[in-house]
């Protein structure tokens, strides 16, 4: 496959950044992006240019890493995937396919395609946990859960954090990020004795950093990797509600 690539370049977050086009040649159409990614900057450091800098880790789709913007959609042109798992047999040979970085306020731009997400960590930061005795591990059935708990606390688990549900809202909303980590705990009896000040805190917070507010346009939730669905943003507007008025 030949193809163009028109990808957004910028030195830092202070510097003003431009779309620069580059042609690949001869991208196998099984080749991951990342890999097409790699064989364009094997190109550009031979002709001592600058690598495109772009994040990645495990490439397995588990790290939420490699969060790029591609012809108009979190993620690119594919269902419930990251990155790293999108192939390029998605895309048609000569096609120009344009890369950016997420697109909002809390993420800044470090350096081209790579954003700073300290934002969710400090979200986190705030109530993502449980204070709990350390030793070792109670027996599993010490405290019952019924299935339907445990399965949608580990359904809202599986988020991870890559901010496609930020670059996908046109408010830049974090709503479904922290609806996922505060129903993870919300299901649980082990997350209950928090559950207040955690929700309280972690609303407060996402505030505090910038994120817009929650339109319910759906849009989080089409584009998230991992299926996180809208009705954590229900659970978490109910803990709310509970956190204020209780």
């Amino acid at each position: 496959m030949d193809l163009k690539l028109k990808i957004w370049r910028q030195k830092d977050r202070t510097s003003k950044g431009k779309f620069i086009t580059y042609p690949v040649s001869n991208i196998s159409s099984d080749a991951s992006f990342l890999e097409m990614l790699d064989v364009l900057n094997e190109d550009l450091i031979s002709k001592d240019e600058d690598p495109v800098a772009f994040d990645h880790d495990c490439r397995e789709g588990i790290c939420g890493c490699c969060s790029l913007y591609i012809n108009g959609k979190p993620h690119g042109p594919d269902e419930k995937i990251t990155v790293c798992q999108l192939h390029m047999r998605k895309f048609k040979d000569g096609e120009t396919i344009v890369i950016e970085p997420w697109r909002a306020k809390p993420f800044p731009v470090i350096r081209d395609l790579i954003v700073d997400r300290t934002a969710f960590d400090e979200i986190i930061i705030e109530g993502g946990y449980i204070s709990v005795n350390t030793g070792n591990a109670a027996d599993a059935n010490v405290i019952p859960i019924s299935k339907e708990n445990a399965d949608l606390s580990f359904d809202a688990a599986a988020c991870i954090g890559c901010g496609a549900c930020v670059a996908a809202c046109k408010n830049a909303s974090a709503m479904l990020f922290v609806s996922a980590k505060v129903s993870q705990f919300a299901l649980l009896p082990q997350g209950r004795v928090e559950a207040r000040q955690r929700v309280d805190s972690m609303i407060s917070k996402m505030d505090e950093l910038g994120f817009g507010s929650c339109t319910n346009t759906g849009a989080c939730e089409a584009e998230c990797p991992k299926g996180i669905t809208l009705t954590n943003i229900a659970r978490l507007n109910r803990e709310f509600i509970v956190a204020k008025v209780c």
